[in-house]
């Protein structure tokens, strides 16, 4: 893919579009032609390291026994990633101008990614948070600089409406302290108060002055995270199978989770990129829930991965679980990714009571699927197909009325 650049005002010397420095200003919501850059898709990329870490460690809770802390550690760490990237994301679509410093800003942005990275294991193992406290520290302090250097470019509601951004996440970022700072008991409740004022920002900054996001640009942009964290979930299933065939001889039991395993995550990116998203996002109280709802999707598709590789260990033996709570751990993320799909793209587009009750008759059968045994993941693959499969020929058969009826009344 390429950059768009926003067109700059001509002036004396060197080519705007030249200029290793440019002003911050706002790009328009009209802009044609408006694709991901590469330096976005860079730091997709480097996202994707963050999410591998945390899967890694809730297959590791989970395996060993101990799923409701391995759950509640991953969502707190997968919101402080989630949350991160989208920050970026909606600045980017309104003002991403490709200069020199906006690009070292982002590039400091990814070391950040990396430094929690890195504190992710041991945020899990003791709960010492010293070190996804501190990537976060270089993650938000970049990104309260660029809205500053937006600020400084701007004028009036818009300029308030930057300071204000700025503001909150420097206002939030010393509250997170909390979960480095104050006692374990206590930590639990900083990360709930911080979750809900750091979703508050956006709201108290934005209510004068609304940033030019791009609608399509915006919708591309969580299109191939979607696809990065679905390959992610891929990438790691395949892993445990290999380790799996290597140490053990039970290819048989392992093909059926294969199996099941492909269909769900073929049928989840059929289900996400089956519509186009970018015509409803038409003003911020649409845009704000979608993108937020987002952070179900994201989870639960990684989670995904994890549960893959649950099933794995429980089925060559190295895991203690029982084969109920193993499918669960795949079943689950599955039937939450599919209703929550439903909620945010598909209900949005489907026409009549069949289509509407597709997704969601889907991720009932998928958690009833839980309960087959061996035989769980497989069959909740298939209900996947079916779904998709489902769908697809409602949507053909309505195409179809539709094309009898127009040709009727153009024969009239």
């Amino acid at each position: 893919m390429m950059s768009s650049s926003a067109p700059a005002p001509a002036a004396q010397g060197a080519p705007q579009h030249l200029r290793p420095l440019r002003r911050l200003t706002a790009r328009g919501r009209e802009e044609a032609h408006r694709v991901a850059s590469p330096l976005e898709l860079f730091f997709d990329l480097c996202f994707v390291v963050a999410i591998a870490q945390a899967g890694a460690e809730l297959v590791h809770a989970v395996a060993e026994g101990h799923p409701g802390q391995g759950i509640l550690n991953y969502a707190m760490i997968f919101f402080a990633i989630w949350w991160a990237w989208m920050n970026f994301t909606w600045f980017a679509s309104a003002y991403d101008n490709d200069d020199a410093l906006y690009r070292v800003v982002t590039l400091i942005q990814i070391a950040g990614v990396l430094v929690l990275a890195a504190g992710i294991s041991r945020g899990f193992a003791d709960h010492d948070y010293m070190g996804v406290w501190l990537g976060y520290v270089i993650m938000r302090v970049a990104m309260a600089a660029q809205w500053l250097r937006a600020a400084r470019s701007a004028e009036g509601p818009e300029r308030r409406m930057a300071l204000r951004y700025a503001g909150g996440v420097l206002l939030c970022q010393v509250g997170w302290a909390g979960l480095v700072l104050l006692p374990q008991d206590a930590r639990g409740w900083v990360y709930l108060v911080m979750v809900i004022l750091e979703m508050c920002v956006p709201l108290y900054a934005e209510r004068e002055h609304t940033t030019s996001w791009h609608p399509h640009h915006i919708a591309e942009r969580f299109g191939l995270f979607t696809i990065i964290v679905l390959g992610e979930t891929i990438a790691a299933a395949t892993v445990a199978m290999k380790s799996a065939l290597a140490e053990h001889d039970a290819l048989a039991g392992l093909l059926p989770i294969a199996a099941g395993g492909l269909l769900i995550v073929f049928s989840a990116w059929w289900i996400y990129f089956v519509v186009p998203i970018h015509g409803h996002l038409r003003s911020n109280r649409q845009s704000f829930l979608w993108g937020y709802g987002h952070y179900l999707i994201f989870a639960s598709a990684a989670s995904i991965g994890a549960g893959l590789e649950v099933t794995v260990e429980q089925a060559v033996g190295s895991s203690h679980l029982s084969t109920v709570a193993a499918s669960a751990a795949v079943t689950l993320p599955t039937a939450l990714y599919l209703l929550t799909v439903w909620a945010l793209h598909a209900r949005h587009f489907k026409v009549g009571i069949a289509q509407q009750l597709v997704l969601p008759v889907a991720a009932l059968l998928v958690i009833c699927c839980t309960f087959l045994g061996h035989w769980a993941v497989p069959a909740a693959g298939l209900v996947c197909a079916l779904a998709v499969a489902t769908g697809t020929t409602l949507t053909a058969r309505m195409a179809g009325r539709e094309r009898s009826a127009k040709a009727a009344a153009g024969a009239a």
